[in-house]
This record gives structure tokens, sequence and C-alpha cells, in this order.
């Protein structure tokens, strides 16, 4: 008798064949069978009509703090996700020594949008070093598995202390104990290395994120630090300044180490190096020996805002500074009052100064790349649906159409924002992408954007609009599956997952994509201290599967937690091992 049996679904095993309909056994948390099961289950699921897949892997999320004390790992397991890949950009919490916990956590509540209070009652600070943080991890069990990376930030905070300034050159014995560590983390088990060089990042007080402005030279002195591992990914999100001459020091890094490389792909009208410069320069040091992978976003990269959330059109009107400071019900109360909605609408905003005032003014009055969020949203909205096309139509301001529809549903209505992958209005561009070998899907920031952003609802947004609903190309379930599975889980040297064959980690999900649909996000004041973040689930996820223990039904958690902390690369022959 099996421990679980999966029964009649269409499989898409990850590997981009064609799907075809099979039995899938499952015993010791491992697949041991994938076709006719004579034998019974203890447990069976019945998946006539309903697709079967591997879990998500998903390699870009922020979950540094949150899994340290939340087992649910929501909202990410929601959406089919039995694999995080956290410390991305460069932000993380180890390693740390004790007067440096404020600063770390004002730098991931100013880069990532986490509560900071949320952060400071939640983690208990139970490490130093990295290993000890990777330890700290194995403490908890949780509903996913979890790999990181060491990130940049916390490691220059480390060994430069109070000498950690923006514009500040580390000394050759500061470059070299940076390597060291990175190397003692890697070789205890992190997947990687990451960094951030672009501007956006920054903390709560203004600080840019450190390593920023770090020369090739260091970045490349980690990177040998894998290498001399043999293992792990570097992971980098840039504004491609081209003085910076990222690709160069990228291939070499690649070529020396023999390691992957891989950064953040987005379309943007502010950075120098157009997405299009961005693949062509890739590829031109891969066909040179190196092996660089551009991490791409399926839809807009977008807020989503609120009034209750970080960002609205209305943040910097002198009316809304009179109510910021406001209890929730006084603030309501004072939006709802007419002469103040009047008084509002008509006020000029008032953009404090900085490098990213540009952007500020958009979000203030881009009403033309702001868009209504009603239940049947799409996220790849067209000009006539923005805020500016519908207020015209209704014949309104465009001010007082965005007041009103912030004001839904007792105050809690949302205005979607794309500030990134949709400079043309659609997501054209990435129909190319998706059919190529050196990028993969990515992105969703998991975890993290907590009042802005709620993008790790992904692989539910691939496989709705991707895959069922885009009235434009679409691309096949096979290859979406592949690109979610298969293909994140080997640039992370994750060889055990992502497919639905013997000997692999049952990791799976069954999905009736009939019933497949995002639900609408709300904000939710459930972390530590009452923190809040945007939430989005989904219908359709019939069951969720951990190395072989049912971890969602419906999306409800079933109270099953197996997942581990992953420690470095793995094989299927390890999986098996382990048994």
């Amino acid at each position: 008798m099996h421990d679980l049996v999966i029964r009649g679904g269409t499989v898409v095993d990850g590997s981009g064949g064609k799907p075809f309909t099979a039995d899938v056994a499952v015993d010791g948390g491992l697949i041991t069978l994938v076709g006719k099961v004579e034998a019974k289950g203890h447990e069976e699921i019945d998946a006539t009509g309903l697709i079967v897949t591997p879990g998500f892997v998903d390699v870009h999320t922020h979950y540094d703090g949150q899994a340290t004390w939340d087992a649910e790992m929501a909202p990410s397991s929601w959406h089919g996700v039995t694999t995080v890949v956290m410390g991305n950009c460069g932000v993380g919490f180890a390693p740390a020594r004790p007067d440096r916990h404020e600063w770390l956590i004002s730098l991931m509540e100013g880069v990532e949008d986490i509560p900071g209070t949320a952060l400071a009652e939640g983690m208990k600070w139970d490490w130093e070093t990295f290993p000890e943080y990777l330890d700290a991890l194995e403490r908890l069990p949780r509903t996913v598995d979890v790999g990181t990376h060491v990130p940049h930030g916390a490691v220059r905070a480390y060994v430069l202390g109070d000498r950690e300034q923006h514009g500040a050159i580390p000394t050759d014995e500061d470059v070299a104990e940076m390597s060291r560590i990175v190397e003692e983390g890697v070789r205890a088990g992190a997947l990687g290395f990451s960094t951030s060089r672009t501007v956006l990042h920054k903390s709560v007080d203004g600080e840019l994120v450190p390593g920023t402005t770090a020369t090739a030279e260091e970045l490349v002195a980690i990177g040998r630090a894998m290498g001399r591992v043999g293992y792990g990914v570097f992971e980098m999100a840039s504004d491609m300044r081209r003085e910076w001459n990222e690709f160069g020091w990228m291939g070499q890094l690649s070529r020396e180490t023999g390691l992957p490389v891989t950064f953040a792909a987005l379309q943007s009208i502010a950075k120098e190096l157009p997405l299009e410069e961005q693949i062509s320069e890739m590829r031109a040091q891969n066909d040179n020996g190196a092996n660089i992978v551009a991490q791409i976003a399926l839809r807009g990269n977008g807020i989503i805002m609120a009034w209750q959330g970080t960002v609205h059109p209305f943040r910097f009107k002198p009316s809304w500074a009179e109510i910021e400071g406001l209890p929730w019900d006084q603030q309501l109360a004072k939006l709802k009052d007419p002469a103040f909605k009047a008084r509002m609408v008509s006020e000029e905003s008032v953009i404090p100064e900085s490098d990213i005032a540009d952007f500020l003014n958009i979000v203030a009055n881009g009403w033309f790349t702001h868009y209504e969020m009603d239940p049947d949203f799409n996220y790849e909205p067209t000009a006539d649906e923005s805020v500016l096309a519908r207020a015209t139509a209704a014949g309104q301001s465009a001010a007082e159409y965005g007041y009103d529809l912030l004001m839904k549903d007792e105050g809690k209505g949302f205005i979607y924002f794309p500030i990134l992958n949709y400079r043309d209005g659609n997501l054209d561009f990435l129909e190319d992408l998706q059919a190529s070998d050196d990028t993969v899907n990515s992105l969703s920031d998991g975890g993290a954007h907590c009042g802005t952003i709620c993008d790790a609802a992904s692989p539910t947004f691939m496989l709705q609009h991707w895959v069922r609903d885009r009235k434009k190309a679409r691309i096949s379930l096979e290859v979406a599956i592949k690109r979610q599975c298969r293909d994140t889980a080997i640039l992370y040297g994750l060889h055990d997952r992502g497919l639905v064959m013997p000997g692999m980690l049952a990791d799976l999900n069954v999905i009736d994509m009939d019933r497949l649909k995002l639900g609408k996000p709300w904000l939710a004041f459930d972390l530590p201290a009452g923190g809040k973040r945007l939430l989005q689930k989904a219908d359709g996820y019939v069951a969720t599967i951990k190395s072989g223990q049912v971890t969602f039904r419906e999306g409800v958690m079933q109270g099953a937690t197996p997942g581990i902390v992953i420690r470095g690369p793995q094989t299927a022959e390890m999986a098996l091992a382990a048994e």
C-alpha cells in the first residue's frame, strides 16, 4: 500500500513534454510510480479532470524574517509554491552583530517595505553568523522548503561596521573578510550570494543599500569565494548604468568560476540600459562562455495603491498630511466628508525633492498609468481602462474619479500602478522571453513590499492569464509548468524537484484549471505587532503536497509542516539516500 495515490489526473510533468493521463504514487516523501497504480493508498486524491504538476519553485522571495516565525509561509504557499529562495537583492539578517539588528531591520523595511515593527517583534535574533542563521531557520517546521543567499548588505555591515557609508571603499583586508564570510555561508548551505545596485533600494533613513556602488573588483572577489566552494548562484538587482559595465564583470565572474550569475531583467523607462540591450549583452557574454540568466516577471511590477497602503496618489497632498497620523476610523470619517474630499482633490501635490522625484510625480499625477482594480481585473489593462480614460468618459476629473475608487468598500478600494514591465501598455515583449532558455520566470518578491505589491501570486497569474485567458499570444501549459518548476529548480542546483517522476521529491499540485482564479487582494494586519501586508488568494488549488504530505486543500492549510531548510545543491539520489 502506498502512502498517497493521486488518481486519474492529467500529469504536466515539468519536463516540457505533452501532458498525459496517469496515477501518481508517493511513498516516504518521494514519487515512486507514475502510470497505472494498482495498489491502494493510505490517502487518495481523485484528480479526474484536474492537472497534476510539480510544486512551484519560486527563486526570488524575501521571507528572511517571516521564515523565522511563520510556519504557513503565506501568501506564496497559497499559490502552489513548495520551495522558496530568499535573501535576494542584497538584503537579509545574517551575519548580524548584536548592535546592528535595528540597522538591518531599517534596511529591509526601506528596501522591501516589510514593517520594521513586525520584524522587531517577530525575530528572536538567536544567531550572529550566517551558519547560525541557517540553524535557527531549521528550528521551525513550515509548509515549504526554504533556501537562501548570503546577502551583501548584511556582510558589508558586519565587516565595515560604522565605516559602511555611501561610497565607502573597503580595504583589501575588508574584501578578504567579506569573501571569507560568503565562503563560510555557502559551505554551510547557502544557495548563493546576492547584491543590489539600484538607487531605488534604500533604508527607511534614505541610505543606499551597502554594495550599491561596490566596485567590480569587490564583487568578483566575493564571487570567487563561491567558486572555491564549487557551487552557488550570484544574484543581483541593478540600475544597469552604462559606466558600470555590469555584463562585463558578470561574464568574467561566470567564466572564471563556472557559476551562474542571474539578474532582475525588467522593462523600465528609468534604466539607462533598455531591456532589449540587457538581453543582447547577456547573450553576447553567454556566447563567450558565460552562464548569465535573466529573471523576468510575468506581469507589470505594479504598486497596489490604497488609503491604508504604503502609497496612494493623494499621499503628497497637504490635506493628507493633516490626517496621516490618525487612526484608520478617524481617517475614514474625514475621507467621507464631502468638503474634505473637495479640498484634497483640488490641491496640488507637494513632491519632496529627491532622486526619485519624477517617479513620485507619476504616483501623484500619472492617472493615465493608473488602473481601476475591479473584481475581474486582468493585470494587462488597456489605455481605455486607465483612470484618466474612465474619468473622462464619466465626465469627472481624474483625481475625483481616483478618490472615489479608493473609497469603494468603505475606503478599501485599490488602484493598480505598473511601474515596471509596462512601458508599452502591454506584456507583448514577454512573449519571446518566455520561450528562451536563458530566462526564468521569477521576481515575485514573495513576503516583501507588504503595503504596495502582491506578486507572490505570480504562478497563479501565469496559469490563469498566460496559459488560459490572455486574448493575445499565450504559452502552452507544459511550457509554463516547466518554467515555474524545473527551470527555476535547476538554476539553483535543486535537481531533486521540479519533475513528476519516480525518485523525485513528492512536491505536487492538483489544480482545477477551469476554476483557477485570482481573488481580490486585501490588506491584512496580521504580522507581528499588527503589521500590514497585502494578501491574495486563489480558487482552483485542489491540493498542494510537500514531500508527500498534503499541506493545503482548497487553499486552506491542513497542519502538516514537512518543509526543511535546503543546504546546498540537491540531487534525486540525495533524496533517495535520505530515506
